[in-house]
């Protein structure tokens, strides 16, 4: 992150009673799958991941937080550019679901135009957490980052818990993943300062298959 702010690392906290540990980020239907069997599977699985679905969060991440002090209805236009991005039902309600957690914590902790202006409603995970790196003092390349980070941090904790995979591996691939990280966030910031019509559109059809069937699924440990 550009900043080194308290309040910005409490964002990228998996501590953050915004219910991210209840999401795999699509890890698990892809064990499921028999995809993702070991740290090897799981490191190209997260690199993938963040560079579609992630650099994709990240860029309407930083397009919130750039335009957190603009009129309400704004979120709402961008909302409607994150529904079309996300063409699974159940990856749109899981964001949703995501988004009116973290919506609800930031107004606990941070008052802020933003967050009151999506008070009520239950915006996209993404829009969620631009609003709210906005109200921790934050700016665009902060909400990217935190996106792009999160994205790969929340599905690798998630594969620790569902093949029981050695923590220090799994902790030295994320870190491997460094770079790439970095790089989206970068990207996503910079596509952020365009229109809204322009931000990335990267697509992942297998994960939006995973979210379907996982959806679907008897027995499931997260909710994504």
């Amino acid at each position: 992150m550009a900043g080194t702010d308290a309040a910005l690392l409490l964002l990228a906290d998996s501590r953050l009673p915004a219910g991210g540990h209840a999401h795999s980020g699509g890890v698990e239907p892809a064990v499921a799958a028999g995809a993702v069997t070991d740290v090897a599977d799981l490191t190209v699985f997260l690199r993938g991941r963040l560079a579609t679905a992630g650099l994709v969060a990240a860029a309407l991440a930083a397009a919130a937080c750039a335009h957190a002090a603009g009129p309400a209805d704004a979120f709402d236009a961008l909302d409607a550019e994150a529904d079309a991005r996300t063409p699974s039902p159940a990856q749109r309600r899981a964001a949703r679901a995501q988004g009116r957690s973290l919506l609800r914590a930031a107004r606990a902790t941070w008052a802020h135009p933003a967050l009151d202006a999506l008070a009520g409603t239950a915006p996209h995970h993404p829009v969620a957490l631009g609003a709210a790196t906005a109200a921790a003092g934050g700016g665009p390349g902060d909400a990217a980052s935190i996106a792009a980070f999160t994205g790969v941090t929340g599905g690798a904790s998630a594969a620790v818990r569902l093949l029981g995979l050695d923590p220090l591996a799994v902790n030295r691939a994320v870190a491997g993943l460094a770079a790439d990280i970095d790089a989206v966030a970068a990207r996503a910031a910079d596509a952020a300062r365009g229109p809204w019509a322009e931000l990335p559109a990267a697509s992942a059809p297998v994960l939006d298959l995973y979210a379907e069937l996982h959806a679907g699924a008897d027995l499931r440990l997260f909710e994504s």
